[in-house]
């Protein structure tokens, strides 16, 4: 019996029993579906976050350590001078900008309103350097800066406890911070993590809220490029150690924290989440190949007397195990098919649904990959769960099989 004959003799007998044969592959077609759906959403959330942080990718923050530095003595205070002599292009190249930023706590207060916001005092490219956009308003001016006018930007948790929200009638409104007024004149775009910011001129932070002192809370350093962040950290390194006195590494009293790294951390937690995922999404899989192999003994056995009357007639062992490798490899095939049509669609389905409900999220994504190893593996199990059914029902000798009732 030639491949083609043994493959019509299958398909004769799925159809034969076609809801039995529905219900054994229902294991596999979820399975692959899970298969395809989770990969396709853990790509989504990978592409989703590099997108809102991948901006972020050559940020450097430096801060001053809290406590005392190793070794014993007190932290020196990050100065005006430090930036000053970061932003010299002859001893760190390949640093792109240098941003100060003073931070605090005050009460902002409107009417009978009021909010504790946390104060960052800063220059007028505080918006690029930190990758956040303006829902209403405007961002103050470099002119605005130098001449420490008193205007603020105000994030969503402020505007939503002061203006109800309403981020139009915010802007242009007049603000008590501690014993100064300010000026609204912006609202920044929710992020999800500094939601609480009153940005404002670092000179009028200083001037009427934090002190007047050089001092500065942190700086952001821009690397000229993403691959060019750890040649910018170690001119940081070297600038800040000669500022500071530090004869070893050990005993800096500041940190220099290069966001890529957190990044590529948050990037590998995500990959081992949806590989986790999925292996859980293919635990069905294998209760699908349970199935399989269920149902193929079943038919082993009702068809003994067929199995001893071809064997009889001179078919083959290699003939019968053939025939049911071919039926249980067809139902997990076919099963992989289907599943890969409703992974797909499911999939699509969430491309249209998930940026309009969580526009930050991340549109899940069809991986071709997940697609190609999920059938491969439907096909797998399919010969391996039909593997010892097929072997006993080629194993079975014609006598026996003819006296079976």
């Amino acid at each position: 019996m030639n491949f083609q004959e043994a493959f019509a003799i299958a398909m004769r007998s799925l159809r034969a029993n076609g809801l039995r044969s529905a219900l054994t592959t229902l294991g596999i077609i979820i399975g692959v579906a899970a298969v395809i759906v989770l990969v396709g959403l853990g790509d989504g959330i990978k592409a989703g976050f590099n997108d809102q942080f991948g901006a972020l990718g050559n940020q450097i923050n430096i801060t001053k350590i809290n406590g005392a530095v190793p070794g014993g003595g007190e932290a020196k205070e990050l100065k005006d001078s430090d930036v000053t002599a970061l932003r010299n292009p002859a001893v760190a190249p390949d640093i792109a900008s240098v941003t100060p930023m003073v931070t605090g706590s005050e009460l902002v207060v409107v009417n009978q309103h009021q909010f504790r916001a946390a104060i960052q005092g800063s220059t007028a490219d505080y918006l690029t350097v930190v990758d956040r956009d303006l829902v209403a308003g405007k961002m103050f001016t470099a002119a605005q800066a130098r001449t420490n006018a008193r205007v603020v930007v105000l994030g969503p948790n402020a505007i939503a406890t002061l203006f109800g929200g309403d981020a139009g009638a915010a802007v242009g409104t007049t603000v008590r911070i501690s014993r100064s007024n300010f000026q609204v004149i912006g609202v920044l775009k929710s992020n999800g993590q500094s939601d609480d910011a009153a940005v404002m001129p670092l000179g009028a932070a200083r001037a009427y809220l934090v002190g007047g002192n050089d001092n500065i809370q942190q700086m952001v350093v821009k690397a000229a490029s993403s691959t060019l962040v750890p040649a910018a950290q170690a001119e940081i390194y070297r600038v800040m150690d000669d500022r500071h006195n530090i004869r070893e590494p050990a005993s800096r009293d500041y940190n220099a924290t290069a966001l890529q790294s957190l990044l590529d951390q948050a990037n590998q937690f995500l990959t081992f989440l949806t590989l986790f995922t999925v292996a859980v999404a293919a635990i069905s899989l294998i209760v699908g190949g349970i199935g399989v192999a269920n149902i193929m003994l079943v038919s082993v056995t009702e068809r003994t007397r067929e199995i001893g009357i071809r064997k009889a007639i001179g078919a083959r062992r290699s003939a019968i195990l053939k025939q049911f490798l071919i039926e249980s490899t067809m139902l997990a095939g076919i099963g992989g098919v289907i599943g890969i049509l409703v992974g797909v669609a499911i999939t699509f389905a969430g491309m249209i649904i998930v940026p309009k409900v969580a526009p930050t999220f991340g549109a899940p994504d069809i991986s071709v990959v997940a697609i190609v190893i999920a059938f491969l593996v439907s096909l797998a199990i399919g010969l391996i769960a039909g593997g010892y059914p097929a072997n006993r029902a080629a194993g079975l000798r014609p006598i026996e099989a003819l006296r079976f009732q």
